[in-house]
């Protein structure tokens, strides 16, 4: 059974459309956080699922300087994470042809984009 492309790209949007009405009506009420909050519980289990609350903590800095420094004072490099700039090598790739970096992997792939009308 073949579905036409445009059938296809209009079930997407729609999807995408209701999941962002879905995500700002609960990001304005967080009512399961609240009820968390006053039954002093983690998890609740209901005839149409489980919810519960986790603590989700992110760490940042805005002074790599000092950072930096306190990484090395402490010899702490777990700190950092083994990554390439994905914008930085793409552009040196671009501008440098002829040179590839040993150990360098590369994988691409086409990724369809789907915009509203």
């Amino acid at each position: 059974m073949t579905v036409p492309v445009e059938k296809l790209v209009k079930a997407y949007v729609n999807i995408r459309t209701k999941r962002s009405e879905l995500k700002a009506e609960f990001a304005e009420k967080d009512d399961q956080l609240d009820h968390c909050k006053e039954h002093n519980v983690d998890s609740v289990k209901t005839a149409a699922g489980l919810f519960y609350r986790t603590i989700k903590s992110r760490y940042w800095t805005n002074d790599w300087e000092s950072m930096h420094s306190f990484i090395m004072e402490h010899n702490l490099p777990e700190f950092f994470e083994k990554r390439l700039n994905q914008t930085n090598v793409r552009q040196f790739l671009e501008e440098n042809p002829d040179l590839m970096p040993a150990g360098l992997n590369v994988d691409s792939e086409y990724v369809i984009s789907v915009r509203k009308k």
